[in-house]
């Protein structure tokens, strides 16, 4: 452990304080930042895919731009809800059954990706039936631009120094201020590239290369099945949390399990998409 002490820790972590400007009682977190830059940009992709009429069958996309306006208040109010309440039910239900005010205490803990994405498809349902859109349509640009939102979070997370993975003896782990004396992997930015950037390159060639909108429900599946292998993938690396800790055989955490349903969701989706395609 020596060793891998005295030649990792040479890659320091970056001292960035996580509160960029404090105005009295008002303080303002990269973590907010983060969820704000998620869903403007989100919303501006969201936007251009809409109006790209090339993109979809007969040059007919079955929303509109303002649609996409109006959705973006919509999904702001699914991720905040869903990701809140999520993290409660799924990894602090304990401690909040006994003090109902820590569900407050947005410090102690945080949001659950998980949440956020039950309380965004809620939020999809609701305003498809609202507007009349194809609801399969939706959830593919909305799954589309997800991966923008958690690219941004995960830094988040990083500069927060919080959600980071087990000692490790690669060159580029990081001695984290809250993560003992010793070097773990950077599991936020494993995420951050595999969530984030590599989501985004997926969906973005499966629409504007793959014609993959024409198909409703193809992206949305291949996002679920994506984000849950990557998921799964870094969970072998990412401490898990410590209230909960493994779950059975030393390996296995409640991010994995939360996960598993969205390969087969996936998988499901775009096999649906094949056989109508067919019909």
């Amino acid at each position: 452990m020596e060793f891998v002490a005295s030649t990792l820790s040479l890659l320091s972590f970056p001292q960035i304080d996580p509160v960029i400007v404090s105005l009295g009682p008002l303080a303002i977190r990269w973590y907010g930042v983060a969820y704000v830059a998620g869903i403007l940009l989100g919303w501006r992709y969201a936007r251009r895919l809409v109006e790209n009429t090339r993109l979809w069958p007969a040059g007919r996309p079955p929303m509109a731009a303002l649609d996409m306006d109006d959705f973006m208040l919509w999904a702001a109010v699914g991720i905040v809800c869903g990701g809140r309440i999520g993290y409660i039910l799924f990894y602090d239900f304990a401690a909040v059954a006994a003090n109902p005010l820590r569900a407050f205490e947005i410090w102690n803990g945080g949001m659950s990706f998980h949440g956020g994405l039950i309380g965004t498809i809620v939020a999809m349902v609701l305003f498809a039936r609202a507007r009349a859109i194809p609801l399969f349509s939706l959830f593919d640009v909305i799954a589309a631009v997800v991966p923008i939102g958690l690219f941004f979070g995960r830094i988040a997370n990083f500069i927060n120094s919080e959600l980071w993975g087990k000692l490790g003896n690669v060159p580029w782990a990081f001695v984290f201020p809250t993560g003992g004396p010793f070097p773990r992997h950077p599991t936020q930015l494993y995420e951050a590239g595999l969530e984030g950037i590599a989501l985004l390159a997926l969906t973005a060639v499966l629409i504007y290369r793959g014609g993959a909108l024409a198909r409703p429900g193809f992206v949305a599946g291949a996002f679920a099945f994506g984000y849950g292998l990557a998921r799964i993938v870094v969970e072998f690396y990412r401490e898990p949390d410590a209230q909960i800790g493994y779950l059975a055989g030393g390996w296995l955490t409640m991010g994995m399990v939360l996960s598993m349903p969205m390969l087969a969701v996936g998988l499901w989706l775009m096999l649906r998409t094949r056989r109508h395609a067919r019909t």
